[in-house]
């Protein structure tokens, strides 16, 4: 922050007056000698504009390149995938006509196993983590094993193109075309991957109507329309973390190794044996070897990092895996640093993510497939018009550590009238009125069999699920320890 006088004399008593302006500065604004060079790339394009297809074509193929060849880039990005989609999301409808929801919900779930919509979900994060962006085109499959032939073909993100630069005038975005309102009005697909070795034949693409592509990608930057890997910012650490793996092995291996210098004490000119310098020797296993006059030999010692390699392994996970909103132990497949405490805390934020991730997923992906299943479905199945299509979607709930506690915080949830049956069914991902109906039948037999179920097990006091909950973490402490 500094001064500045300002002087004004007036013009009817001739009096100067001195006034003081405050001008504010940012110390982050300020361009100095020793952050010039950490600045030097930042720039104010905008996000399209940073984003071109240049661009993103080599984000895409370093982020491919790394999850192909590293194994923590490959199991960060498959464990992304496996807990957002999980075995596959499950409908349930909530129109008012009880038969019509049944047979909507058994006869989309016979589709989505016909057409493998979980394995194709799956595909689609993954894409997305490493390409930055996932796309679908909907189509009529007449060889579907299922009633209702619509189907789902991913499209790789190099396939959306635009691969004239004529045609490219008045396209915001490389291979999209946008209405006045900003809303995709149609895709350029290429109909050959442009890696396929196709040539002259790479040029030609297809103009598909938006209704029938999905476009899954994350916006970090209003007015952006083409995605970035979810990676991008941790593919740096991730050539450093194999550099310095291999810089280890290299030293361990040095080390193993019998390396031997000859020196000499003896001055220029002064009495030693006369040895070709950069001379090699041969040693036999066992053997002792005199070396010439003058000269004694030195092994060559090689330091080995031992001390600093987890920790810098660790430390660099963390950082790689905190651009996804994963923990560490997750990201390492590793929680022998944790307790019991620190594991729950830090899954929380992860499990709040996968929450976000998958509402993203519905409303970009899944409402789209649904609607048009449905379009297809309600003469199929002699369904009739459907004036209210309202649903919601189920995912694989996740198990909770200490699963007694879970139940007895459950049961006093319920009994207190702060949760309901169908809430809790679904942190399970299941539906409650089939869980309902298939325990009825369930009670129905056991009851036609004479079987009686056993007594449930009393609930634990809060004096007893403090304890266990200390002893829990004691038990972790000392086995980190």
């Amino acid at each position: 922050m500094g001064w500045w006088p300002f002087t004004k004399r007036s013009k009817q008593t001739g009096v100067i007056a001195r006034t003081l302006v405050v001008r504010a500065k940012f110390d982050s604004a300020q361009t100095t000698p020793d952050n010039r060079k950490h600045w030097a790339s930042a720039d104010g394009l905008s996000a399209n504009a940073a984003a071109t297809a240049e661009v993103r074509r080599t984000l895409r193929n370093r982020a491919r390149y790394e999850v192909a060849n590293n194994s923590y880039a490959r199991g960060i990005v498959l464990t992304l995938a496996n807990d957002v989609i999980g075995t596959g999301p499950r409908l349930q409808m909530l129109t008012d006509t009880g038969e019509t929801n049944q047979t909507i919900e058994r006869e989309f779930m016979a589709w989505a196993k016909a057409i493998d919509l979980a394995g194709k979900l799956r595909t689609m994060r993954m894409s997305r983590a490493q390409d930055g962006e996932a796309f679908a085109v909907l189509f009529s499959n007449g060889d579907l094993d299922s009633p209702v032939k619509l189907d789902l073909k991913l499209i790789e993100a190099d396939q959306v193109a635009t691969p004239s630069a004529k045609l490219s005038q008045g396209v915001d975005a490389d291979g999209i075309v946008f209405d006045s309102f900003g809303n995709p009005k149609e895709y350029h697909l290429l109909k050959s991957h442009p890696g396929s070795g196709a040539g002259g034949a790479a040029l030609d693409f297809d103009r598909v109507p938006a209704d029938s592509v999905i476009h899954w990608f994350r916006s970090d930057r209003p007015g952006q329309k083409r995605g970035l890997p979810d990676i991008m910012p941790a593919l740096p650490l991730f050539a450093q973390l194999r550099r310095y793996t291999l810089a280890v092995i290299a030293a361990a291996e040095s080390a193993a190794n019998i390396a031997v210098l000859m020196k000499t004490n003896t001055p220029a000119g002064g009495e030693a044996a006369e040895v070709e310098p950069m001379t090699e020797m041969e040693f036999s296993p066992n053997m002792a070897v005199f070396t010439p006059e003058g000269w004694e030999p030195s092994q060559i010692k090689a330091e080995q990092p031992a001390t600093t390699y987890e920790m810098f392994k660790r430390e660099i996970l963390n950082e790689i895996a905190r651009c996804l909103n994963m923990p560490y132990n997750i990201a390492a497949c590793n929680s022998s640093g944790y307790n019991y405490a620190s594991g729950r805390l830090d899954h929380q934020t992860y499990y709040k993510s996968i929450r976000v991730e998958q509402g993203h997923c519905e409303a970009v992906v899944l409402d789209r497939i649904l609607a048009a299943w449905l379009a297809e479905a309600v003469k199929v199945f002699a369904l009739g018009e459907l004036e209210d299509a309202s649903h919601q979607w189920f995912w694989d709930g996740h198990e909770h550590v200490d699963p007694a506690k879970e139940a007895n915080a459950q049961a006093t949830r319920l009994a207190s009238n702060t949760t309901t049956l169908a809430s809790e069914y679904a942190r399970q991902g299941k539906d409650w009125e089939t869980e309902l109906r298939q325990r009825a039948k369930e009670m129905a037999l056991m009851k036609e069999l004479g079987l009686t179920t056993a007594p449930t097990a009393p609930a634990d006091t809060p004096e007893q699920d403090k304890e266990g909950d200390e002893d829990e973490a004691d038990r972790s402490d000392n086995q980190a320890a």
